[in-house]
């Protein structure tokens, strides 16, 4: 209300900001205004003291409490026993087609309504899409009739892994899971209900208990038997409400409310239900009122925040139901949950690092294998995850139906030609066959990509010319059906850099497909110890500062000032483990970052990690950069390869670059396999270009295998080369 009334006031953002922050604002025990004022030295002096903050505070303190605006529960349902316009007074948004009640959920109820909660859960679809996936390739499962105590489930629970498992993707929560280890089904649903504001206070010590660190206590010999499986935590409203019936004789429907009264803090009925309490405790249990006292102070406390167990219980069985599919099933598990996140690039690169993290081959998409949606294939090895045809951005996912319906129907597609000439009408436009060719998705009918994109006019032309001749039912040229017209003549085109070809794929993938430009300074990187930041944020970061190296590619920076007028920038970075943010306040590196960013440079980082807390990322500041280009000119490379025909070694030499002499940055070194358990070994030479993109083109040439790209350690004694 602060906020709306200073802007109401026109005062200045920062001074109204700086008032709100000032009001504590805990989610389980919010204060109003009339607190803070009572509460707060500092927000009580800028009362007093300014005219301008008085009247702002003033006004709202007549406001707060009234509804801010009409807004719809986004998964209530009220039911009545009669038309609700008797009972409650009816609210209809022009941008919805049903009523809403005027009051709002907890005066329904006192109104004689039932309400009811029913939750959209899009688990439910991935759930049934991943059975389906199983079911085509004869595997029934049964997700109902999963066993409870499957040790690969708990495994993958127990090492955090659990990036598309329902309720336990957060960074935080993953950190919990590899801090608490779970072990049986109840630790799944304690976790659940533990892991909000207030609660999450007690992770700590649910672990410490649940893990022998610290023996289990409880508040009264009693409560051993509600409490036991929570360690002597109260975590549920149900515990709340048994202590009550056991403690001091409520009945189950008393003790709902006292659980109702404990949650609301009206002091008048909170002072009748202790009285109730304490005398309910002597005549049941024999328990004197300064324990009672206690005991009911305990579980006010408790009872604030306490967790519905039916409804964690539930959620818990979902959550368990997808972590089996990733632990048993990973490949089905990534198809269906990328299947309803197709359109979310975001999290489709969150989900692309984590299978292969996990070790699940990723297809790329396949113009003749892809499907519209995502898809599980069989290899040579087992089984892997087709990329879909409608997760490339600005293709659309009606047309790409149309494009497979015609493939299934009449076989693959033979070259771009038969493609075009085959194209559903409508189905192909310059902007999707721009994504399409660029993402790779023709690769099979022609892998040029730049050549494709150079005639993208020509192959719609063709599939226009042909859609004409269908409508008017007149055959072509030169035959009726197209079978003896004269091959079409695609123009050549400069072929792609490896660098073009990644940048084309960041921009219809939203993410580096098949491989990160960082990977070309991988050996590099890892000599000066640099780290990825997924791999950072796995291991822990513990509390307080620390430094760390990390070698990422300036995708974005903006700029702005300290309070002190001094020049910043916050950068965003990604590494092959996904994207983060940085600030950079060293002076001098401000307008080079600025020039990277335009440039899109992979630079190596000398961060420093700021953990406050261990459920939030760690804020990271740059203390130091340079381009990783320069940190390879400085640095001696060794390539070493296996050499198995004469004309591997002829595309060898003709693909190594010379440095000027005594510069250069590397040295070959090369296993010659002339014959049968023959492989010497001989060094071609000192001064050569080497670069992670040279190896990666030498790993296309037939003949060269086990290519290895690292800092040079110390010269092994070999032959010169003749």
């Amino acid at each position: 209300m602060l906020r709306d009334c200073g802007r109401i006031l026109q005062m200045s953002y920062g001074h109204v900001d700086r008032l709100c922050k000032l009001v504590p604002n805990h989610p389980t025990d919010p204060w109003t205004l009339p607190r803070a004022l009572n509460g707060v030295a500092e927000f009580r002096r800028e009362y007093d003291q300014n005219d301008e903050v008085k009247r702002l505070v003033d006004l709202a303190m007549q406001l707060e409490g009234f509804p801010r605006n009409s807004s719809t529960h986004a998964a209530g349902v009220v039911i009545g026993d009669r038309p609700l316009a008797e009972l409650v007074p009816l609210y209809r948004d022009p941008r919805s087609d049903m009523p809403v009640t005027q009051f709002d959920m907890k005066y329904v109820e006192d109104a004689g309504l039932v309400k009811f909660d029913f939750l959209g859960l899009k688990t439910l679809s991935v759930l049934a899409k991943a059975v389906e996936l199983l079911a085509a390739r004869g595997i029934d499962i049964d997700l109902a009739a999963l066993p409870w105590d499957d040790p690969a489930v708990y495994t993958l629970l127990q090492r955090g892994d659990t990036v598309g498992v329902f309720q336990l993707e957060s960074e935080g929560m993953r950190r919990t899971l590899s801090a608490v280890k779970p072990t049986r089904f109840e630790d799944i649903i304690a976790l659940g209900a533990l892991y909000r504001p207030g609660p999450m206070d007690n992770i700590p010590l649910f672990g410490r208990r649940k893990n022998g660190q610290e023996a289990t206590e409880y508040p009264h010999p009693k409560l051993a038997e509600i409490l036991a499986e929570t360690y002597g935590i109260f975590v549920y409203q149900e515990q709340v409400m048994q202590a009550a019936q056991i403690l001091a004789g409520y009945s189950l429907g008393d003790a709902d409310l006292l659980r109702r009264a404990m949650g609301k803090k009206i002091q008048a009925e909170m002072d009748a239900q202790r009285a109730r309490f304490v005398e309910g405790c002597r005549e049941t249990s024999g328990i004197a009122a300064p324990k009672a006292n206690e005991l009911f102070d305990l579980i006010d406390k408790f009872a604030g925040y306490g967790f519905n167990k039916s409804h964690a219980a539930a959620y818990a069985v979902l959550s368990y139901q997808t972590a089996w599919l990733k632990a048993h099933y990973p490949e089905d598990f990534y198809a269906a949950s990328m299947c309803f996140d197709m359109h979310q690039s975001e999290k489709l690169a969150v989900f692309v690092d984590d299978l292969r993290r996990g070790g699940v081959t990723l297809l790329p998409p396949d113009i003749n294998a892809s499907e519209a949606e995502f898809s599980v294939e069989p290899t040579d090895d087992g089984h892997a995850v087709r990329y879909a045809l409608a997760g490339i951005r600005n293709v659309g996912e009606k047309a790409m139906e149309a494009i497979v319906t015609e493939r299934a129907a009449n076989g693959r597609f033979a070259s771009l030609e038969d493609l075009f000439r085959r194209m559903p009408p409508g189905a192909m436009n310059r902007r999707q066959l721009d994504s399409l060719a660029a993402s790779g998705a023709f690769d099979s009918i022609d892998p040029d990509r730049a050549k494709v994109l150079a005639n993208g006019d020509l192959l719609l032309a063709l599939a226009d010319a042909v859609t004409r001749e269908r409508a008017s039912g007149q055959g072509g040229l030169f035959g009726g059906d197209g079978e003896d017209s004269p091959a079409l003549r695609l123009a050549p085109a400069e072929p792609w850099t490896r660098a073009e070809q990644m940048a084309a794929e960041r921009e219809n993938f939203g993410f580096y497909f098949a491989a990160h430009p960082v990977e070309r300074f991988r050996a590099v990187a890892s000599a000066n110890g640099a780290r990825s930041y997924g791999s950072l944020m796995a291991g822990g970061i513990g509390a307080g500062r620390q430094p760390a190296v990390l070698a990422a590619l300036v995708e974005g920076v903006s700029s702005g000032r300290t309070r002190k007028g001094a020049p910043f920038i916050r950068g965003d970075f990604s590494d092959t483990s996904g994207q983060f943010s940085a600030a950079c306040f060293e002076e001098g590196l401000v307008e080079s970052f600025q020039r990277w960013a335009g440039d899109s440079t992979c630079v190596l980082l000398n961060v420093e990690l700021d953990s406050t807390s261990p459920d939030e990322p760690p804020r990271v500041t740059v203390r130091g950069a340079r381009p990783l280009a320069e940190v390879t000119s400085t640095a001696r490379m060794l390539l070493t390869a296996d050499v198995h025909t004469p004309e591997a070694l002829q595309q060898l030499r003709a693909l190594l670059i010379a440095g000027d002499p005594g510069n250069g940055r590397g040295e070959v070194i090369v296993r010659l396999h002339v014959a049968e358990g023959s492989a010497p070994c001989l060094r071609l030479g000192r001064d050569f270009v080497l670069d992670g993109e040279l190896a990666e083109r030498l790993s296309e040439v037939d003949g060269l295998t086990n290519i290895a790209l690292k800092p040079q350690g110390p010269r092994a004694h070999l032959r010169e080369a003749a």
